[in-house]
């Protein structure tokens, strides 16, 4: 890890060749929680499960549902801040779907380069864990090949109010030693995921901004 904060790349680093590139969303999932997390998830999540993408299964943990605003389709723009401190924007998209008969959640994020090249490709897994209490996530970096442990109770767990969801966890591979990921902005058709880098989990820094817009609306 480096010292100095959140890592950044410019248009022409060697860092984007795809050993590397898989590192910089680490920082991929989230939670939701307050009704209009849910509601917002069960309108946009309802209309496209015809598609294709699955239903929860009436047996899951309730809270499963918590993540339903995932499911489906969105496309996206994400911006990265540059070593100057500019930011670049990079097409997205994210494609969300209810797995192993309706208990689980698979969510696929990707992101290309202005000329299509791929740069970020993973999977966020989220279950919850009934008799724990608790939610177990991960993410799957599909160019690195290796998995990353996104909640605990060591980093805190998740926090939920009524206008965000967050939690922070250990990075292994990007610029700084901690991320928080934190969704925003949300409504039936468009969230926002917000990424800070950190060293010591007290200042933080914005690093990345994803704006997933539900397609077809």
């Amino acid at each position: 890890m480096s010292s100095g904060g959140p890592k950044k790349f410019g248009k022409d680093d060697d860092e984007w060749k795809p050993t590397r590139r898989g590192v910089l969303l680490t920082a991929l999932p989230l939670l939701l929680g307050s009704t209009r997390w849910l509601s917002a998830g069960e309108d946009g999540a309802m209309t496209q499960i015809a598609e294709g993408f699955g239903k929860i299964n009436p047996k899951a943990p309730a809270e499963l549902a918590r993540f339903a605003f995932l499911v489906g389709k969105f496309r996206c723009e994400a911006k990265l801040k540059s070593a100057d401190g500019s930011w670049q924007t990079f097409e997205a998209a994210w494609l969300g779907r209810f797995i192993l008969d309706g208990y689980a959640i698979a969510d696929e994020y990707r992101m290309m380069s202005a000329s299509g090249e791929l740069l970020v490709l993973g999977l966020n897994f989220r279950v919850y864990d009934a008799a724990r209490k608790m939610w177990n996530i991960k993410w799957l970096n599909g160019l690195a090949g290796n998995w990353m442990d996104l909640v605990s109770e060591e980093m805190g767990g998740i926090h939920i109010d009524a206008e965000s969801i967050s939690y922070v966890f250990k990075e292994t591979v990007g610029g700084h030693a901690y991320t928080r990921a934190t969704y925003t902005n949300h409504s039936t058709t468009h969230f926002t995921w917000r990424g800070e880098g950190s060293e010591d989990r007290k200042k933080w820094s914005e690093y990345m901004i994803i704006e997933a817009q539900r397609a077809g609306s």
